[in-house]
């Protein structure tokens, strides 16, 4: 994939910033699906609720987080990876909602990458000062398939760097509605989100929603 691809959306397309071969950001993308969106996440939250989970090392993650789909992300002392089942529960995560999948699809599709199948969801909630440090999507079976990533909420400064924790990361600002995608040779790009400034959005409040799909299979 190159920033040619980007260049020759066409004209109706929403407004893509390219961030790195292989990795766009699509303003506005999820904007006119903001309310069945956030009532979908309010719905999976009754279901399987937030919670803050532990990292391998001990350490209790800032952001708080729950999943949908056939698989849910889970982390804990025997480390990070996909189960089908709610750990607090038992019961297998939410199902993806229709919509939910639509949209990773289509934000998918726009940014180059065909027949998107996600299986998995993970919603992540931040409040004012939560940050997530930078790490690498690589539990996934299937690193083919690229990472779609939903902002909705209060406005965030995502860090999207190189292949080396070492490099410098790009700093994004993210707003109410828009999507990053990254696959290809991005795939396994480092990122992250800097501290949550305060704010209060109209719909989501103090808070700032992401929805990150995945193909894990």
């Amino acid at each position: 994939m190159t920033f040619d691809l980007f260049d020759s959306l066409p004209q109706d397309a929403p407004h893509a910033e390219p961030l790195a071969p292989g990795a766009v950001v699509l303003r506005g993308f999820a904007r006119e699906h903001e309310q069945s969106l956030l009532d979908a996440v309010r719905d999976i939250a009754a279901q399987a609720p937030w919670r803050h989970l532990i990292t391998p090392g001990g350490q209790r993650m800032s952001v708080a987080m729950t999943n949908c789909g056939q698989l849910g992300w889970v982390s804990d002392a025997r480390g990070y990876r996909y189960e089908p089942a709610d750990p607090e529960s038992g019961k297998p995560w939410p199902a993806m909602p229709a919509g939910f999948l639509s949209l990773a699809r289509a934000a998918a599709a726009t940014a180059g990458f065909e027949d998107f199948r996600p299986d998995a969801c993970l919603l992540n909630r931040y409040t004012p000062g939560t940050r997530l440090s930078l790490h690498q999507d690589r539990d996934e079976l299937d690193l083919r398939a690229p990472i779609v990533s939903v902002s909705l909420g209060l406005p965030a400064v995502f860090l999207f760097g190189g292949l080396s924790r070492a490099e410098r990361p790009l700093r994004v600002r993210l707003a109410h509605g828009d999507v990053v995608v990254w696959g290809g040779p991005a795939r396994l790009a480092f990122h992250g989100i800097a501290p949550l400034a305060d704010g209060d959005h109209a719909l989501a409040g103090r808070e700032r929603i992401n929805l990150t799909f995945r193909k894990t299979r």
